[in-house]
């Protein structure tokens, strides 16, 4: 395996300083460690799932627009107005327990557009 150092990427430039192996821009610019926020159609989605968790239900949050420290922010308040726990993984926001109607609520009264998706 070759190291990125030794494969003939730009270290440092006399006009811009450190430049990082990865993207090759200067490391002020760098773009190869943020990551995108996802584009959704702007609708959260709220819904309840029991697949893989021995019959016990989570209430899913899918499609919110915000970065990953806006999600566990969001995901913070969340457990803490439904008084569960939960997790932030992959984009999407787990409550343990079925708190399908406090989560819209919720979600509501910080002006996003929310639908109950499933069943």
């Amino acid at each position: 395996m070759k190291n990125k150092l030794l494969s003939g990427g730009l270290v440092y430039s006399t006009e811009s300083g450190r430049m990082c192996p990865g993207c090759r821009q200067p490391v002020a610019q760098c773009t190869c460690g943020q990551k995108a926020i996802p584009q959704g159609d702007g609708t959260v989605r709220v819904s309840r799932e029991t697949k893989g968790r021995g019959g016990k239900a989570v209430t899913l949050v899918k499609g919110v627009a915000l970065d990953e420290a806006g999600l566990t922010a969001l995901g913070k308040q969340l457990k803490a107005a439904c008084g569960s726990g939960g997790t932030v993984k992959d984009g999407v926001i787990e409550i343990q327990g079925e708190h399908i109607e406090r989560v819209i609520a919720t979600l509501k009264a910080q002006g996003h557009s929310v639908k109950r998706s499933g069943g």
